[in-house]
């Protein structure tokens, strides 16, 4: 049971290991674009090319769907980013239980955006949790872990990249040890759990009383998406690489202080921040070089304000 893409890449080594897959459950077809064409989950669409039945309720807690999987039997049902609330009664239903592939090391970012969190709150690391599922958020019984570095540079496109890799390897071993009998349950320190919401666009929206570093992170944390952003005269501009420069300036909070060939630094709370690749509305993304080339920046110019300056 998957959705998008890191649960794809889970299931392209569950389809290419001993195991037996019966039916893969995946998010109904969402309309995209202009033309409101319809487009398959990641998940349905390797599931079709592979030619495994491919399951699409609206709810899981559906009578006739919960009955139907009764019917196939599963021996275990494999969870990752799915996208829907499991019932107990669902949960139930496999004798060796629903096994979820977590991107955090539980039971630190239970909830939906682990990846973009652990950069986005300056962890040095973050791994993967296989863990059996209970009626709570992420709360059941781990079986194992695996931890990674976060490099400086990491954004969340390409932590969530690594993280999908590690969690289907993850998987596989501990499939394996449910099936010889030799899967541990270790239950989960309440005490030191966090919790991470969804993402959303608003969230993007950069606030620059924080820090430089905290600002950086954000920037990093939310590329590719949903991605961070100001204004720049009224039109949205889209931040995707900066860098935290430590000096302090009598500026205001969003000021833009110096302009450079290759970047444009803007006071903050605390330090400055060194914007080096930008997107203005509706333009291609770009180095600060490129954008300044064709768009001339002033210093004193104040970023933030979705008003145009007169």
């Amino acid at each position: 049971m998957g959705t998008p893409d890191f649960a794809a890449t889970i299931l392209v080594k569950l389809i290419a290991s001993d195991h037996e897959i019966i039916g893969v459950v995946t998010q109904p077809d969402k309309q995209k674009g202009r033309g409101k064409a319809l487009s398959f989950p990641p998940v349905k669409e390797l599931a079709l090319e592979h030619k495994l039945d491919v399951y699409q309720p609206v709810k899981v807690k559906e009578p006739d769907f919960m009955d139907m999987v009764r019917k196939m039997e599963p021996e275990v049902i494999v969870v990752a980013a799915f996208g829907q609330i499991l019932p107990k009664a669902f949960l139930e239903i496999p004798p060796l239980g629903c096994i979820n592939v977590h991107a955090s090391l539980l039971p630190k970012y239970r909830g939906a955006a682990p990846i973009q969190y652990s950069i986005i709150e300056g962890e040095k690391e973050t791994g993967i949790t296989i863990m059996h599922m209970d009626v709570g958020i992420d709360t059941g019984d781990m079986i194992l872990q695996a931890a990674i570095p976060i490099s400086p540079e990491e954004t969340g496109g390409s932590l969530h990249d690594k993280l999908a890799s590690l969690g289907a390897d993850l998987l596989l071993e501990a499939l394996d040890k449910i099936a010889d009998g030799t899967a541990v349950r270790i239950p989960q320190d309440d005490t030191k759990a966090s919790y991470v919401k969804m993402l959303s666009k608003e969230m993007g929206n950069v606030d620059f009383t924080q820090s430089a570093i905290q600002i950086e992170r954000l920037i990093r944390g939310l590329n590719p998406w949903p991605s961070a952003y100001t204004y720049l005269n009224g039109k949205t501009l889209k931040l995707w690489k900066a860098s935290v420069e430590k000096m302090e300036v009598a500026a205001k909070p969003g000021e833009i202080i110096e302009v450079r060939k290759d970047a444009i630094v803007v006071m903050t709370g605390q330090d400055a921040l060194s914007i080096q690749e930008l997107q203005l509305e509706g333009k291609k993304r770009m180095t600060a070089e490129a954008f300044l080339r064709g768009y001339p920046v002033k210093t004193g110019t104040m970023l933030g304000s979705n008003v145009s300056e007169i």
